[in-house]
């Protein structure tokens, strides 16, 4: 166990001096975001800001009537703030692990979940995974990121990508799966037997079947609707 003066500790993790962009790992758990106009992330990701910031949950009308009716119906969208102003702002997420991703004109799908933060160049909408809602406790619900910007996404541990090949589909528990590109659409497969033995909450009775040609990215931890709500 290390052993530090309290100077040493204090020097060893301090927020560091140099130069930064909009979105900064602090270390691989934590990111810095500078701001200075406005940045979407997942309600209750701040743990620390410095300047003038106000924060406001996603209002229901904040992308046009037709998404009002749908957020009011399910409830989506309600893991969305919006943080504006100036300063710095930390955000973390039960100490998972950070990736930054650059998008570039790009869409990619991201499980609800593991989303932490985004431009506001990035355009974003909520969509349910309703096919897979009345088979798993609290159901799912993903974010289309598309656009050009910085998107913050979540891990338990070191994530994994495999790609998805013409004819060669790839199947994930839909509690270990972090997000998709764009171009891909789940369906989902069920298990029926082994569904039987061992009870209807399981992800390996639940599968996300992707076909076609692109990305899945998965984590080695299975992330339950509890875990959502309860940590």
């Amino acid at each position: 166990m290390s052993k530090y003066t309290i100077e040493e500790f204090v020097k060893k993790t301090a927020e560091s001096d140099e130069q930064r962009g909009y979105f900064e790992l602090e270390t691989d758990r934590l990111l810095e975001v500078n701001l200075t106009d406005l940045v979407w992330t997942k309600m209750g990701a701040m743990i620390a800001y410095e300047g003038s910031i106000k924060f406001e949950r996603e209002k229901l009308t904040e992308h046009g009537i037709g998404n009002m009716f749908k957020k009011a119906l399910t409830g989506e969208g309600t893991q969305l703030m919006k943080a504006s102003g100036k300063g710095k702002l930390y955000l973390a997420d039960k100490g998972k692990k950070i990736i930054l991703l650059n998008l570039q004109s790009d869409d990619i799908f991201v499980n609800g979940n593991d989303l932490l933060a985004f431009e506001p160049s990035v355009k974003h909408e909520v969509k349910m995974m309703r096919k897979v809602a009345g088979m798993m406790a609290g159901g799912l619900f993903n974010v289309k990121c598309s656009g050009t910007g910085l998107i913050a996404i979540t891990s338990h541990y070191e994530p994994l990508t495999l790609r998805v090949t013409p004819g060669k589909p790839v199947f994930t528990d839909p509690n270990a799966t972090i997000a998709w590109s764009g171009n891909l659409t789940p369906n989902f497969h069920t298990d029926i037997s082994f569904r039987t033995m061992i009870g209807r909450g399981s992800g390996e009775s639940i599968q996300m079947k992707f076909e076609g040609d692109g990305f899945v990215i998965v984590q080695p931890y299975e992330e339950t609707y509890y875990d959502q709500t309860n940590n």
